[in-house]
């Protein structure tokens, strides 16, 4: 079978297609026959060697893929051959809270990941998808939803009612977008692009804010609330957006800190936090029982995931070039089988 691994060195000229051996399913683990794959920025940053620079290699990337499950191995009674199914992010991340064991087996990174044409997994770390969604739409949900989700409903407490702000339109915050509409709330978005806000209003934003014409945007989104400030902050720019984040949330407000596209470092306005009572929570993608119950509601709901492009299998290194020129809309996709 073909797999795409990171070899030698970092970078996009040193993914390499290469022929593996036929996977065989152990106790408790299952076969799965990868049909596509989703781009995270943080694929992009294992390749690249910005994630973990003492990654060993050669390494498997992308954390995110979807297919039907070919073989199962003793002990699994979960899954059937013919089930869809996606691997969890965090492959011992079942339920309750983040932990280092959990850490340490997330896909396409600390363990090999999902650009090959057939995974094993353990049983464990595989869920049902949606049966309205395609392969290249379930492949999109296991890190940006669940990390979405995980910031807005499980921590953030989301209601019918609250605003929410979500920064650009990239994979987090379009489902941001996604997930806030289903519950009934209002969102507003930020982009330097007006054709991008414009297709954000049409998947349901209530307000679009061009932040590079409005440099200091967090004063027309105040505007926009009449002064109060958004329930919701969907952070994911970091030390260059922090600040303006914190201007724009309410008092007693959530920000839930995903995303440093902007850096890892940088000064923290503590008193801010401090003065407005806000509570500023990492988000670390989530658990399998988050992306359990995030696959109910999106059913419920008959959501569908905003797919930018797909590439070819053979073309993984394009669509990696594809992520780096940060024009895309939603989640870029490759097509593995």
């Amino acid at each position: 079978m073909k797999a795409w691994e990171i070899q030698g060195d970092f970078g996009i000229e040193n993914l390499n297609s290469v022929e593996k051996d036929e996977p065989e399913p152990g106790f408790g683990e299952v076969v799965v026959g990868v049909r596509a794959c989703s781009l995270n920025f943080r694929d992009y940053q294992v390749v690249m060697g910005q994630y973990d620079p003492k990654m060993p290699l050669p390494r498997v990337p992308f954390s995110d893929g979807a297919g039907e499950v070919l073989a199962v191995g003793d002990g699994v009674g979960k899954f059937s051959v013919g089930d869809r199914v996606a691997g969890a992010f965090m492959q011992n991340w079942i339920a309750g809270d983040v932990s280092p064991d959990a850490a340490a087996s997330a896909l396409g990174g600390a363990i090999d990941g999902m650009l090959s044409e057939k995974v094993v997994l353990a049983e464990h770390g595989l869920v049902r998808v949606p049966d309205h969604l395609s392969f290249e739409e379930a492949a999109t949900l296991p890190c940006a939803a669940v990390t979405a989700w995980n910031g807005l409903v499980e921590k953030g407490g989301l209601k019918a009612g609250d605003t929410v702000l979500a920064l650009g339109t990239g994979g987090v915050s379009v489902f941001a977008l996604q997930i806030a509409n289903m519950f009934g709330a209002r969102t507003i978005v930020t982009s330097s692009s007006d054709e991008k806000l414009g297709r954000a209003r049409s998947l349901g934003a209530s307000d679009g804010v061009n932040y590079s014409e409005n440099p200091d945007w967090e004063k027309r989104v105040l505007e926009l609330t009449d002064g109060r400030g958004v329930d919701h902050v969907v952070e994911v720019g970091g030390p260059d957006t922090l600040t303006k984040s914190l201007a724009a949330v309410r008092m007693g407000g959530n920000i839930a800190m995903i995303g440093v596209l902007t850096g890892a470092k940088g000064e923290i306005p503590t008193a801010a936090i401090l003065r407005k009572s806000v509570r500023v929570q990492g988000i670390y993608v989530g658990s399998r029982e988050m992306f359990e119950n995030m696959n109910r509601a999106i059913s419920l709901h008959e959501m569908r995931p905003v797919v930018d492009r797909t590439f070819p299998f053979e073309e993984s290194r394009e669509a990696l070039r594809h992520m780096e020129g940060a024009s895309h809309f939603g989640k870029i996709t490759i097509q593995v089988a």
